[in-house]
This record gives C-alpha cells, structure tokens and sequence, in this order.
C-alpha cells in the first residue's frame, strides 16, 4: 500500500486515502511545552510528512513537570531555545521516517496546519488572520493547571468525508413497494441500523431494476426494519432480492477565523457534561490574557491579589454578564500549573484535530472547546491545604504540579506504590505520565510493570517509549529505561511474568499487599478480569483503560466505594447467523467469516482430530458420545485427512484444491445461493482459471501440502501447468436440497445418526502409526476464500487482515487521551477522596468528537440479619488458635454458628468441595477433626505453596429460621 508498517495502526483507523494525504501534509507545532510536545508527538505517531518545531525559549525548571523530553541538564542551557537543541532530536527518534525540523531551518517546508500551543492572545489573533487568509488551517491550545482549551479554524469551506469513521452498513432487501414514497423492508433477521437522512444505494434487485441504477437516495427511517426512499410509483413491480449500501456522503462545514469567533459564544462546544462553565471559561481566559499582556507573568499560585485582578479583567470581558466568581478566581490561581495528565489529554484532541484538518476524515471540533477537571482538588478544607505557600514554586521539576496541588501531594505522590500491568501503547503512556507526576519517585516508593512480550516493528506507531533499535527487546524492559531517562529518580522496576494463577507465587500475598494501587494496561478481557479479582481480593484501587482506533474508555475502581471491573460485562459480540453465512452473504465480513469456518473445518479441526486419534487411545470412545451427528462428522473428517485425500506428492495437493474449488464454488455455491457467482471478467480464455481462482488454488494446495510435510509451490505458472492434468468429476445436483432461512430451521434438519456409517469408518481407520503431523498457516487461505464467492469486491489485504484477524486497531492520539483521564483519577485516589462524586468514569469517541462522564456506579449492598455488605467485605478468619494450632472443620462450624449465627450447609475452596450436609456420615466423621489446609490439599491434591498466607473459601449458609442467605466470602489466614 506504500504505507510504512511503523503506520499500519493509523491506517487501519484513518484508511488508506485518510492515510494518504497525511502523508504529504506539513504541520508546524509552536510551542514545545508539555503541550506543545505531547501534539508533536502524537503527530509523529500518527504519521504526517513532516513537523516544524517551534519555541523561542529557554528551558526552565518549570517545563520539567510536563515535558517529556527535556532533561534537568537542559536547563538553561546558555539560553538556547528548547525547541532548537534538545526537543528535535529526541522527537526524531519517534518513530523513523517523520522529520522533525527546527522552524527557521531552510528545508522547513510550508505548512497546511500551524499548532500554536501557550501563546499570548495577541499572537493568536495575528497568527490566525494570517492563516485564515491564505488557506492554511489553526488549531490553538492550551492548559493551565486542570482547565484546558482548544480552538479550530479549518477555513471558509472544509469537506468532511466521513463524519464518524464506522464501517458502511448494508442490509438484504426483502421488498420494496411501488409509490410516493416507496418503502423498503429488509430481512428481519437484524435491524437495518440506518438513520434518517442517511443515504443509500441499491443493487441487484431484480424487477425493480431502477433502483440498481440511481446514486445514493436519501431515506428516512419507518422503523427497525422499513424505510422510505421517495417516488418509485414510476418503476418496475418489485420481484426479489437486493442489497441497500449505506453511502458516506461529503459534508461541508463554514469555521469562522479566530477574531470573530472570539466574540461569539454560540460557537462554543460543551465542556462535556459541564455545560454551564464554558461561557464563563470562555471570558475568564479572555481575562487571564489580559493580565498576561499587562503584567508580562501569569498569576501566581493561589495568590489572592492576583486572582482578584484577573477576576475585574474578566468582568470588563463579561460586560455584565453573569460568572461564576470562583471559577474565575480558580483559573487565575492555577495559570502557572502544568499537569501531564491534562495535557496528554488536550494534546491527544488537538492532535487529533490536525489529523481531521489533513485528511478530512471525522468530524471537527466547531470550534471552541473548554474542558477542566476540579474535582481532583481537595473534598474539604481546600483553602487550608491549598496555601500560596503550599504552592510556591521551589526550582523543582515538579514546580507546575506543586502549583495546582501543593508540595504535600508531591509527598505523597512519590511515595506510592504501583503495579502497571502490561507495557503496549497504554502502558507506555502511563509510565510516562507516571514519571511526570513523581508516582513513585520518593525514596519509599516505586512502579513495577511487567509484560512478557517482545517490542514488534508495528508497536513504534503508537508505544512511543520504544525505538527501531528496541525491536525484538522485551516491552517492559525498554518501556522501564525510558521512563527512567524521562525522571531519573522514578523508582521503576521491569518484570516478564505473566499475571495469571501460574504466577501467584511471584506476585503473592506480600506483592499485593505492599503495593497502593494497580493500573492495567491489558489488551484481553481475561487478564482484566483476574486482576480485578486480585485488586478486590488485596482491596486496592484499580485504574482499567482501553481504546479502540478513535473510542477508549476509563474506569476507576475504588475499594469500598464503587463496583468492580467485574460487576458488569459488555454485550457479547454479534454473531453471524450460520444460515447467513451458507446461502445469504451480503457483506465482506460475512465472506471472510466464511472462509475462516472452511479454514477451521478443512485444516484445523480435522487435523487436531487426528492428532488426538494418533496420541489418545479414548479418542473414538469419547468421539462416539458427542451429540446428534457429530460423531459421524468428525470421523468422516478423519478418514479423508488420513485416507481418501491423503496427497502422496505436491501434483496431489494441486489435485485437490482444484477439485475443493470446483466442488464449492462451481457445484456447491450456484445451487444454493445464486448472489455468491462472480462472473468471469471479459477476455479470461475458456479453461483457463480466472486469476484469483488461481490463487485460492494456491493457497489452498500450499496449506495442504504443509499439514502433510510435502514441500509446495509458490510458482503460479507451474500450478497452472499442473492444473491441465487435474480430472474433476462430472457435478451430479443432489435431489431434495433445501435453502435453510433460519438457524433453527438448519438445526432441526439435520440428519440421524447412521450407525451403519460409523462402524464402517471405524473400520477403514489405519492404525496410529501410520499418520503423520499437521501444520497449517491461515491468511492467504482467508483473504482469496473470502473473495472467490464475495458479493461485493475483494478487500485488500489489510482489510482482510484487519476483519479475518479481528485485530484492534490502536492510535496514539486516543491513547494519550484515555490515559491522560485515567491520570487525573489517579490524583484523587492519592488524596484518598470518599465521596463517589468525585471520580469520572470516561467514554469517548475523537471522531465524533465525543466525551462523556459518569460517576462510578456504587458497589451493590447486600444483607443478612443486620449486617450490610458488599463485593469488598468478607470474613476474616484466624486459622491459627493461640495455642498455636491450626482450627479444624468442627471447630470451623461452630466459629461460624457462635460468632455470626450462621449454619453453615456447603464450605468449597475453588472447585473442592470440603463440607456439606449430604456428605456420608463417615467421611464427615473423618474431616471433622482434621485441620482445614490438611482438607484442602486432600481434596485438591495439591500441596499448598509456602507463598500462600491465606485460603479463600465459600459458603452456603442457613439463619436462624433455616433459611437460605448469602453471605461474603471467608478468607482463612493460615500465616
């Protein structure tokens, strides 16, 4: 496709065309603060042609709490400007083959986008008539302490291509009627998914052919299945068939140059979910501005002259309208502040919005946006804790955190103890945001992360600790380094083992207990779930983030106060009905899931069969249990693998793929379902294989051939040779085939067991030792299966990839963003806030642009007698007794009856169950006096590890009226 790998990532989110205009688009970045570097580096990341960086100033202690790639010896440097000495080349260096240039360099080319980032208004003002003027388009930002700004002029007349960046959606059309308007009903085996004003196409309708030849119709929506398209009173009578294809339609949007929207509240965008603030924001920046200029400093922390002078500013600004004082005067008091969190924030959207302005591709920010996040300052006593001395600079790296917070924070900052599991693009963001902060850089504190993977070339695009020399190291050893040459005194440590019960003894009792809280950097929902487990189990707080291409989220877990990771699933992924996928395809997705079913059922599950066959004597006892006809399926699989198609030579793999092709594509497919017929393209010889059937053909053999040790062949002219030798048997239709419409009308067809059959396969088996091994590799199989029979044309191999390998497309834009709100919990969960309130789960979606917040939903209450209790509550138990020996189960039970009053009916640890009342007298006679580990370990028959402090068990429980009850668990410490 001519993209670099280092760029798939933004490819598989942007698409190709997106992908193409970054690619020759120029950005200039002014400003190389925490901002102004975090946007270079997300458009680094993202793949533009080039950035020019821009700062006239010296480093300062002050550009230490959030500039990442600035270090304590770059300070002052002979006053020489960051941008020039220090910034360019490490910038550079993520990932090859973006130029950073210093602006005023002769090869700085000029830009299609200039970011200004920190810059006085007046700057703005000129800077943005001069691009509003010759076509170039802004993006200004900003950050002072929790509040962020942002502002974009895309020009008179910017063309959005795709406004939300999801996949087109398509339906199988049932029946249209003829009239004004004429309504179109779809299969009801899934909602159309359209919306009104949607536009859509049609073809291969039969009858009402007219439709097959108009552009894209706008619709408006009847309901889940009907919609309206206008006149069709003057068309043919519908017959049957046809696919409605939504149409992403151009959409034009007018931004107004910076001075004129700066007077115009009613360009405003909500500051997501605090929808009165930006209007006042918007004048209290003005302000704030204003005594920039007047004075030539910002305000200083909490200073209350300060604050009061920029409020009077504002009210001038305001010209009588009404503020909100204190959010002025908590503007003024944290001007100086430079928090990596927020800027990770703003700087992932205003990146992001370079990104729309360059490709045209989602829908832009229209065009001031005001976002802050004050919850994170202290619950109570503010106006003790947040002194103007508390938050005096002190020539610290941590001087524009310590402005917002205060010093003692930062104590407390660098004393925590934290655990980052897993080292990909949010790991790295968190461990750079970590270093920022101080998390863990006091002598008491420290980050561990591990993740056991190896650094890939893809990974650069969007795991930014990481460089091209770092390929094939290990994530967490790399990720550790670089966040350390970020913050020297970060306190990190790398480990590679897996989180999992196999790893319980590295990551036990005592690495749990010690630690303060746990970020999960995970790209699976089981490794998610055990680690909830484990921060219920050890009752620690849980930060859980996750994208996907331009969607991530946030949730914060808080022992006591909120539900867990666990408490609520996503929806279950929609699946394709199978009928669908057998004989009404009318999607690519539904093709390549196709192929990937005929890649299980041709060399997966057959050759797994037989290796079973070959190393279990029980396979054929357990195969003849299975349900309804499976047994018969799976030994007919595995007499053809092992003897009717068994290839002696690379001409037999040939041999049968050809045959495999013409059974289901010339025989199988046109009975069954017509729409799946490609039509052989003009010129193509009589004979001679179409060229993608030649590649299924070669595919397919080489697959073949791989499971069975014999050496292929890539070379398609020798194929093709081969090919003219091939006998396919005559194709005779079977009679009484029938179109099953319905899962449930295909699974109550299906066929007796014939027992007949089955002893005859067992009985043309070979032994064991005659079979060899399988091996098999599944992609190019998938992409020319799926496009043989495809509807719609082949995808390319990307796309393939992207569906057939369901893999998640990431890019560095959301991460920074979803990180950058996960950070700001984090400085709630330090200062130990207790009203649920406080902390915001977060859902967004740049594309749209969307973010949303909630309040963690509270942990669910639950009751016996009068005691309330939750997820996080349990029963702790003493396994040891004074006497220094350990309780036994009667001694268990009646612990239970005396202390709580409860009976105790069924006691398991895990899945052993050690006690319930139907148990045989005599083996409760014989465990009621032993010790609780000796039962445990008789009945799991496994040793309990020396690592292991305490026992998790569960319980069945009557009251005292002998009633069922639930109850918490019990943890039984037994060291």
């Amino acid at each position: 496709s001519g993209i670099p790998v280092t760029f798939l990532g933004s490819q598989y989110v942007l698409g190709h065309e997106a992908m193409k205009r970054m690619q020759t688009s120029n950005v200039l970045v002014s400003g190389l603060r925490g901002l102004g570097v975090e946007v270079a580096k997300n458009l680094v990341l993202g793949g533009v042609k080039s950035v020019t960086l821009h700062d006239p100033e010296p480093a300062s202690w002050s550009d230490l709490a959030s500039q990442f790639y600035l270090r304590e010896e770059d300070v002052g440097c002979a006053q020489v400007p960051a941008g020039v000495s220090q910034v360019c080349p490490r910038c550079a260096q993520v990932p090859p083959g973006v130029p950073q240039v210093p602006a005023g360099d002769a090869a700085a080319p000029p830009p299609q986008v200039v970011v200004l980032t920190n810059s006085p208004l007046e700057e703005q003002l000129w800077v943005g008539d001069f691009c509003h003027s010759h076509g170039i388009k802004l993006v200004v930002a900003d950050t002072r302490g929790l509040f962020g700004q942002l502002f974009c002029d895309f020009g008179e007349d910017m063309v959005v291509s795709d406004a939300n960046g999801e996949q087109p959606l398509s339906a199988m059309v049932s029946m249209v009627t003829k009239g004004c308007p004429g309504e179109v009903t779809c299969l009801d085996e899934a909602r159309h998914g359209f919306e009104s004003g949607d536009f859509v196409t049609f073809t291969e309708v039969e009858g009402m052919e007219e439709l097959n030849r108009c552009g894209p119709v706008e619709i408006r929506v009847l309901g889940p299945y009907t919609f309206s398209i206008g006149d069709t009173s003057g068309y043919g009578d519908y017959v049957r068939g046809g696919i409605v294809s939504q149409v992403k339609m151009p959409k034009h949007i007018h931004f107004k140059r910076l001075r004129d929207a700066l007077a115009e509240p009613e360009l405003l965008v909500t500051d997501f979910g605090k929808a009165e603030r930006p209007p006042v924001l918007h004048r209290a920046w003005q302000g704030l501005h204003r005594f920039l200029r007047q004075h030539g400093r910002a305000p200083r922390p909490r200073h209350q002259g300060d604050a009061a002078e920029v409020l009077a500013l504002t009210k001038e600004v305001a010209a009588g309208a009404e503020l909100d004082e204190e959010l002025v005067r908590e503007l003024a008091f944290q001007a100086t502040g430079d928090l990596a969190p927020v800027n990770a924030f703003i700087g992932g959207l205003a990146a992001q919005e370079v990104m729309k302005a360059v490709s045209g591709k989602f829908t832009p920010i229209t065009q001031w946006l005001y976002f802050d996040a004050l919850e994170c300052l202290p619950e109570e006593n503010r106006d003790t804790l947040l002194t103007e001395e508390q938050c005096r600079p002190r020539n610290s790296r941590y001087d524009g955190q310590i402005a917002v917070f205060g010093a003692e924070l930062q104590a407390k900052l660098g004393a925590q103890k934290y655990f980052v599991v897993g080292a990909g693009a949010i790991g790295c963001e968190l461990l750079k945001n970590f270093a920022m902060v101080g998390l863990g850089c006091g002598p008491e504190g420290s980050v561990t992360v591990t993740d056991m993977d190896t650094i890939e070339k893809s990974n650069l695009n969007r795991q930014f600790l990481f460089r091209p020399w770092d390929v094939t190291k290990l994530k967490s050893e790399r990720a550790a380094a670089a966040a350390r040459e970020m913050n020297p005194a970060l306190r990190v440590c790398s480990r590679t083992d897996r989180v999992g019960p196999d790893t319980e003894r590295v990551y036990d009792d005592d690495f749990f207990e010690g630690l303060d809280g746990v970020a999960n950097a995970l790209d699976n929902v089981d490794a998610r779930l055990y680690m909830d487990r484990r921060c219920v189990y050890y009752r620690k707080p849980l930060l859980e983030s996750g994208t996907l291409g331009t969607k991530g989220n946030v949730q914060v877990v808080i022992p006591f106060l909120s539900e867990s990771y666990s408490s609520s699933q996503d929806p279950p992924e929609k699946a394709i009905p199978i009928c669908t996928l057998k004989n009404f395809p009318n999607a690519i997705e539904h093709t390549l899931q196709w192929a990937r079913d005929e890649f299980e059922g041709l060399f997966k599950q057959p050759a797994e069969n037989v290796n079973q066959y070959l190393m279990d004597p029980k396979f054929l006892e357990r195969t003849l249990r299975l349900a309804g006809t499976q047994p018969l399926e799976v030994l007919e699989a595995v007499q053809r693998s092992l003897v009717s198609d068994r290839p002696r030579a690379w001409p037999d793999c040939v041999a049968w793929a050809c045959r495999h092709w013409h059974r289901q594509y010339s025989n199988n497919i046109p009975v069954t379902c017509p729409l799946w017929v490609h039509p052989v393209p003009p010129g193509c010889p009589v004979g001679a294989p179409w060229p993608l059937h030649l590649d299924y053909v070669v595919a397919a053999a080489n697959l073949f051939a791989q499971s069975y040790g014999i050496v292929g062949s890539r070379d398609r002219a020798a194929v093709a040779e081969l090919l003219r030798h091939v006998r396919v048997p005559p194709f005779a239709p079977k009679a009484g085939v029938r179109i099953h419409v319905s899962d449930q009308e295909l699974q109550s067809a299906s066929a007796a067991l014939d027992d007949g059959r089955l002893e005859e396969l067992k009985a043309s088996l070979p032994s064991p030792e005659e079979l060899p091994g399988f091996r098999m590799f599944p992609i190019d199989f998938e992409k020319v299966g799926a496009a043989c029979p495809a509807p719609t044309p082949p995808p390319p191999p990307l796309g393939s990839k992207l569906i057939a390998g369901k893999i998640i497309p990431a890019i560095a834009t959301t991460t920074a963003a979803v990180v950058g709100l996960a950070c700001l919990e984090l400085y709630k969960l330090v200062q130990g806030h207790r009203r649920l309130s406080s902390y915001k789960n977060a859902f967004l979606n740049l594309a749209l642009p969307f973010v949303g917040f909630s309040e963690p939903l509270a942990c669910p209450r639950n009751k016996y007698y009068e005691v309330e209790w939750t997820l996080w509550d349990r029963f702790e138990v003493q396994g040891l007794q004074p006497d220094g020996r350990e309780m036994t189960l009667r001694q268990f039970l009646a612990y239970f009856k005396k202390e709580h009053r409860l009976e105790i009916t069924m006691l398991s640890q895990g899945v052993s169950m050690l006690y319930s009342f139907f148990m045989p007298a005599a083996k409760l006679r014989e465990r009621h006096d032993q010790p609780m580990t000796e039962i445990v370990t008789r009945v799991s028959k496994k040793k309990l590890g020396r690592h292991v402090k305490a026992l998790v068990f569960e319980l069945c429980c009557n009251d005292d009226s002998d009633a069922d009850i639930e109850v918490p668990y019990v943890r039984y410490t037994i060291r």
